[in-house]
């Protein structure tokens, strides 16, 4: 039997072929911008990371998890930072070696299930970069405590999450509510024959004392946070925050 992970991997390469919002690579004039000063990444669908979130890169490993897609790794390359970006869409990693190459820059580029332990050493990196993807995870304090682990002391961890309300809406009306939670298609088969029925992987609902009190469990301590919506359909018109981002530090 295939793993969800498994799914999730071949449905993201199927998005990215056709031509998914978070799989197309930024343009060399937005990469030679970044390296001018002049540039924005999102951890949400629409509101760009204040840059007071991040140290000076220059010199700093980051890691990008589940961060594939040519879209924040090359502007923190531009800025100077020594790059890993870790994904389990091939199609996502395929666009990072792509604008590497173009570009002229070096990135380890990591094939691996962030489900699993993560394959580097204890305290590698000064930065982790986790745009929103926990939505295609069942348990997400594993993935804390392994982040943890990776990240130096006084290193940061920036991430972006889903809130429970994407979970339960109904897509064609946002404004109805479909779904009770939890959200979890593996214990729950009309949840999956749904997915299934719209091509939209295997998602999970999370709740936030799983996000944000996952964090704090595995040692992080929060600095800030915003909320953001999708920016498009009912909710985004009524100004409902559907995702929040955090800065989490782990201590010296």
């Amino acid at each position: 039997m295939t793993n969800y992970q498994d799914i999730n991997s071949k449905t993201i390469d199927s998005w990215v072929e056709e031509g998914w919002q978070w799989g197309i690579p930024v343009s060399h004039e937005t990469y030679e911008a970044a390296r001018k000063g002049q540039w924005n990444v999102l951890l949400t669908p629409t509101k760009p990371v204040p840059h007071a979130w991040f140290p000076d890169l220059s010199g700093k490993k980051v890691l990008g998890l589940a961060s594939g897609g040519g879209q924040q790794m090359p502007i923190f390359a531009a800025l100077g930072a020594c790059c890993t970006v870790l994904d389990y869409s091939e199609k996502q990693l395929e666009s990072e070696r792509m604008v590497a190459q173009r570009e002229g820059y070096n990135i380890e580029i990591v094939k691996a299930d962030m489900t699993k332990p993560l394959p580097f050493e204890d305290e590698t990196f000064d930065v982790i970069f986790h745009p929103v993807s926990n939505c295609y995870v069942e348990k997400v304090e594993p993935i804390f405590a392994e982040a943890y682990r990776v990240l130096k002391k006084g290193g940061v961890m920036l991430g972006g999450f889903d809130k429970d309300l994407m979970a339960i809406v109904d897509d064609e009306d946002q404004t109805k509510i479909r779904w009770s939670l939890p959200f979890n298609p593996l214990k729950n088969a009309e949840q999956m024959a749904y997915l299934e029925s719209e091509d939209a992987g295997v998602q999970f609902s999370h709740t936030l004392e799983e996000q944000i009190g996952g964090q704090l469990k595995a040692g992080f301590t929060l600095t800030d946070l915003y909320e953001d919506t999708l920016g498009e359909g009912a909710l985004h018109e009524m100004n409902i925050t559907t995702f929040f981002a955090t800065r989490a530090v782990k201590a010296d």
